[in-house]
């Protein structure tokens, strides 16, 4: 199976580790990535807020770059990078107008976006593509015992519009059916599908903090022995401003939140190393020890 390959910005920044299990992760599916090294930022949903017109024409670039490789699916590992595309593509697809004015703006790179791409974040991938009944036999160390709360983010469950849930209605659940395919136990909370908080981290830091508790938490509450998340910006809140939660909450929190190829990569017998299990803020060894791994 072979893919353009879309890893964001955020997993060769300020989450290195995502990048590393995803590629560790895709050599044991046998996933085929080219990477679109060229391509550029998404625009996270902010530059889209300034200039539409800009957003969508830096994500169709990408679009017809893919096109170019005779390649018509996009993988991408971050929640908000697939819905920001997602919302771009979905606009062009419907508007044949609006799309060729978006290719006279990329004229100049003799690029021409015809319309045949398909977004879709690794964890459609799994299960539409390589199928939970392949994912359960590349399983060699189930994670048995290991509770686990799932956290969609925002951009990859709404506007369902944009996003196929219409013609993928298993889309709803579909991190949790990952999640029971490795072998754990899904834990059920009211946020997982909640904001994490990050789009308001820079302009009212307490709230988005407090979102961090909150959400942690609950799972926490429900008995979870760590989160799973598609978002790297979901990441970066939960794991990275979770300290800080401690303290706003005034109570100690200490859930791991893991990214999906991570928890996919233990499942999977990939070194919890190799994962970049150590590189966390909180502390992902309650999850290595009850999973009995080394670190």
């Amino acid at each position: 199976m072979r893919y353009a390959y879309y890893p964001g910005c955020v997993s060769r920044g300020g989450c290195p580790e995502l990048y590393a299990a995803t590629a560790a992760v895709a050599g044991k599916l046998g996933l085929d990535l080219e990477e679109l090294k060229e391509a550029a930022c998404t625009g996270a949903g902010v530059l889209q807020e300034w200039n539409p017109e800009l957003g969508d024409t830096l994500n169709v670039r990408t679009f017809a770059m893919a096109e170019k490789r005779g390649l018509n699916t996009v993988l991408v590992i971050c929640s908000t990078c697939q819905g920001v595309m997602s919302g771009a593509n979905y606009r062009v697809q419907q508007d044949p107008q609006y799309r060729e004015k978006i290719n006279h703006n990329l004229a100049a790179e003799g690029l021409d976006y015809r319309g045949t791409v398909e977004v879709k974040h690794l964890l459609w991938v799994l299960v539409e593509d390589v199928g939970l009944d392949r994912v359960r036999k590349l399983v060699t160390h189930p994670l048995t015992g290991l509770r686990v709360a799932p956290f969609y983010g925002c951009y990859i469950v709404r506007p369902s519009e944009n996003l196929g849930y219409k013609d993928h209605p298993h889309r709803e659940h579909a991190l949790e059916d990952v999640v029971a395919a490795l072998g754990a136990e899904v834990v059920d909370y009211s946020g997982k599908r909640k904001c994490c908080g990050f789009p308001i981290l820079t302009m009212n830091p307490r709230n988005s903090v407090n979102m961090v508790g909150t959400h942690t938490l609950d799972a926490k509450g429900q008995g979870a022995d760590c989160m799973v998340t598609p978002c790297p910006l979901c990441h970066l809140n939960l794991d990275g401003f979770q300290p800080a939660a401690q303290r706003q909450k005034k109570t100690a929190i200490g859930l791991p939140v893991l990214h999906l190829p991570q928890l996919v990569g233990l499942a999977m017998g990939i070194e919890p190393r190799a994962l970049g299990l150590q590189k966390h803020i909180v502390s992902t060894k309650p999850v290595t020890k009850k999973l009995a791994l080394v670190t």
